[in-house]
């Protein structure tokens, strides 16, 4: 888009409107790390479904641990598979700082775990495998295709509560160009994460963010979560200044702000960086390059 036509753009709609057919490599990473995110959904389902069995067999062992797929319990279902019924013995597997509730454990096997409930869990454990090697391919294949723009994903993880698959999401779902956003605000807006505003006569009503892009926006609010819950900086800080007002059981919301500032300066026009991270080798501005905050 020529220099006169993105301003142009820009007069007319507040932001460059994005392309409805993205490039080729940006659709071919996008349609990957979707499809991994619905892997990891699909694991999540087989891993409640584990656990519905095993509470109709009478073993309650998320009682006790934190989660059912841990080390430890995993060893404890496997054994229940392999028809080992004896309390003491299936405590026993517990590995690590579990070893210190072996009398809760004792307890919390004794149930009634039959062999329907062992061709349940066999059968579970055995797809919830095979999704883990596939997740683990795919994230390899993400990876290799995300070579060269290995410094802004490494950039991004640096953001607290934000992880690599969360970058990658990020980067793919936007084409990591940042030039078609103004400011962080449109970007926020485009992501669909700004709450609407419902005012009427002077009262405020309850309102939601917009529907859409889904994709990206479970990432954020996931990203979001992960850093209200960390210790020592902005975002946490900020969580609690926001949850001492509205209660603690307020979701966090995402903050795309520091990632159109790191993700480069937001080349406008002029720049010799106006193309897409995930089709060209272009570098990675520096902290040098970005903008100030004011």
């Amino acid at each position: 888009m020529a220099d006169a036509e993105w301003l142009a753009d820009v007069a007319a709609h507040g932001m460059v409107r994005p392309s409805l057919v993205p490039e080729p490599g940006v659709r071919e990473v996008r349609e990957l790390t979707r499809y991994r995110k619905s892997l990891v959904d699909e694991r999540v389902r087989e891993i409640q479904r584990l656990e519905k069995a095993s509470q109709d067999a009478g073993i309650k062992l998320s009682s006790v641990a934190s989660r059912l797929m841990t080390k430890s319990g995993r060893a404890i279902v496997e054994a229940l598979v392999r028809g080992e019924r004896d309390p003491k013995v299936l405590a026993g597997l517990a590995k690590g700082r579990m070893r210190a509730k072996i009398p809760e454990l004792e307890q919390a096997v004794v149930g009634r775990f039959s062999s329907h409930h062992a061709v349940l869990a066999s059968e579970v454990l055995a797809h919830i495998d095979f999704l883990d090697a596939s997740v683990a391919r795919l994230d390899q294949e993400v990876r290799d295709r995300m070579g060269p723009f290995e410094l802004a994903v490494a950039l991004l993880v640096g953001i607290p509560g934000r992880g690599r698959d969360t970058a990658e999401v990020f980067l793919a779902e936007t084409g990591g160009d940042m030039s078609r956003f103004p400011s962080a605000a449109h970007c926020a807006s485009w992501c669909r994460i700004c709450p609407a505003n419902h005012e009427s006569a002077g009262k405020h009503r309850a309102v939601s963010k917009k529907p859409g892009k889904t994709w990206l926006g479970r990432a954020l609010i996931e990203a979001a979560k992960a850093a209200a819950r960390s210790k020592g900086n902005y975002f946490s800080a900020q969580y609690a200044h926001i949850a001492r007002r509205r209660g603690p059981t307020k979701q966090p919301w995402p903050w795309p702000t520091p990632w159109w500032w790191l993700h480069g300066t937001c080349s406008r026009p002029g720049s010799a960086t106006r193309t897409s991270a995930l089709t060209t080798s272009t570098s990675t501005p520096t902290h040098s390059d970005w903008p100030s905050e004011s």
